[in-house]
Formats: structure tokens, C-alpha cells, sequence
């Protein structure tokens, strides 16, 4: 079934209005008739309608049902990437907006090889952007995380201060026990950033900056490429949210 996005102002009553570049989607490429059924999320809900109008500005949806299907994350979480070489941070934003991440932030740091001006920025900004919209309706999500414009690592790290939980994957001395020790502290509800360092990794000065205000943890013995630190990262988190998601919906706690 066929997914789309709209903003809550679009929902009115018992019908939806999806206007934009999906509408010519629509009509022209997909080709959806009248009466044929969609799915539409908005930030904050999840509806099952059926086509009842296709015209050349807009379409508009009946909705059969609302709450359907929940699949966001409890806990709002950031990953900020240390900007990796060629396109592997394609297969990065996929693969994150795919684990549920809410936005992403690529950051240049001291070791990252790629070095980007405002023109390619903004080039490399809009082709993410896009990938992580085919990516949330791929995984059903109720909402478009956003990828940030490139930000180098002093201000991303300031940025990050403004979230409950701060994880930076590096050397531990405390192991995995350290990284199960962080964990127990997020609960369902709160906000997590997770800063991955790019193939050089974090610079000395990098982790000196933010020691103090972020914990340090593990992902195992082994080194793992950049690509594959986040996705990593971001599976045992979400491993832990939905589990106490489902704990505390057993024991009739709200989060």
C-alpha cells in the first residue's frame, strides 16, 4: 500500500488533502483511481483512506481509519555522523531513518577526508533529504526525520546539549557493561544523540571536548567501519526502547 506525508493543517473532518509534488506522483507515475486505498501519516497520526478526487492540483482522501499502525520510536533520537567519504552516507541516512532515528546531522570533523563548500553542501543536503523520505515510507514511519545542513563538531556538539542523553561510540575501558549501563538510564520518552566518528574516527581534541558532557561507551571488540558504527548504535538502542516500551505497556505505564 501506498504512503504518503502531509502536514496536520491537511486533515479536516473525515478527509485529507495531499497537495504538492505527491499529487502529480499520483496522476502521473503510480496512476491511483478513485476509490483505491492509501496510507497517510502526519507528524502525529497514522490514517487509512480511500481516493475519492484526483485533480491536477490536489487529491482528496476519505479517511476508512485513523491510529493505525504506530511505528515510531518512544524517544526522539539524533544521529550525528562524522561526514564519510563518497556515498556512504547515502546508505547511512537510509539505514537510520529505516531504524527509526527522528533527524540526522552530518558533522565535518578533524579526520573526515570530505571537505564540503556551501555549494555542495547544499547539493549533498537536498539529495539526503530525499533519500530519507524514500527511506521513511519504505519503513512505514509516521514522519520525514530531517537531515541537517553540515555542521562542523564544536557546533554540533553544543547542539546536542539541548537532548537528555548524549552517547559517543569510542574506546571504553568499561566495555559492554558500561554501554548496558547508559542505556538503563534512557527511558522511553526521552531524547538520545549518538555522535559517530567518520573513517579517521574522533580526533583527541574532539573527545576532550566532550568527555564531560557526553558518555563514552562500546560497541564491541571489534573496530567497525563508519557506515556500519551507526547502524550498530542505532539497532541496540532501539533494541532497548521498544523492549521497555513493551515492559512499561504490560505494567500499565504510560511513556
Amino acid at each position: 500500500m501506498y504512503q504518503f506525508f502531509v502536514e496536520e493543517e491537511n486533515v479536516s473532518g473525515t478527509e485529507i488533502i495531499i497537495r504538492g509534488s505527491d499529487v502529480r506522483y499520483i496522476r502521473n507515475v503510480i496512476r491511483l483511481r478513485c476509490g483505491e486505498q492509501i496510507r497517510v501519516s502526519t507528524p502525529s497520526e497514522n490514517y487509512l483512506g480511500r481516493i475519492g478526487e484526483v485533480s491536477e492540483h490536489f487529491v482528496r482522501v476519505q479517511i476508512v481509519a485513523d491510529k493505525i499502525g504506530g511505528t515510531e520510536l518512544s524517544s526522539h533520537i539524533v544521529l550525528f555522523q562524522g561526514l564519510p567519504k563518497g556515498d556512504k552516507m547515502e546508505l547511512i541516512v537510509q539505514k537510520a531513518v529505516e531504524l527509526g532515528v527522528s533527524g540526522i546531522v552530518p558533522v565535518a570533523m578533524k579526520h573526515c577526508v570530505v571537505r564540503l563548500d556551501d555549494k555542495k553542501a547544499k547539493a549533498k543536503s537536498a539529495r539526503w533529504q530525499s533519500i530519507a523520505e524514500n527511506a521513511a515510507r519504505q519503513a512505514k514511519r509516521s514522519m520525514i526525520p530531517r537531515v541537517a545542513y553540515p555542521m562542523e563538531f564544536a557546533q554540533a556538539a553544543d547542539a546536542a546539549m539541548k537532548l537528555d542523553h548524549r552517547l559517543v561510540p569510542y574506546e571504553n575501558e568499561n566495555g559492554m557493561r558500561g554501554t548496558k549501563e547508559a542505556l538503563s538510564l534512557i527511558t522511553p520518552g526521552s531524547s538520545v544523540g549518538i555522535f559517530i566518528g567518520p573513517e579517521g574516527g574522533f580526533a583527541a581534541e574532539e573527545i576532550a571536548m566532550v568527555k564531560d558532557r557526553m558518555r563514552l561507551i562500546s560497541l564491541g571488540k571489534r573496530i567497525l567501519r563508519t557506515e556500519t558504527a551507526g547502524i550498530a548504535a542505532l539497532a541496540v538502542l532501539m533494541y532497548h526502547l521498544e523492549t521497555e516500551q513493551e515492559e512499561w505497556q504490560n505494567a500499565g505505564i504510560s511513556g
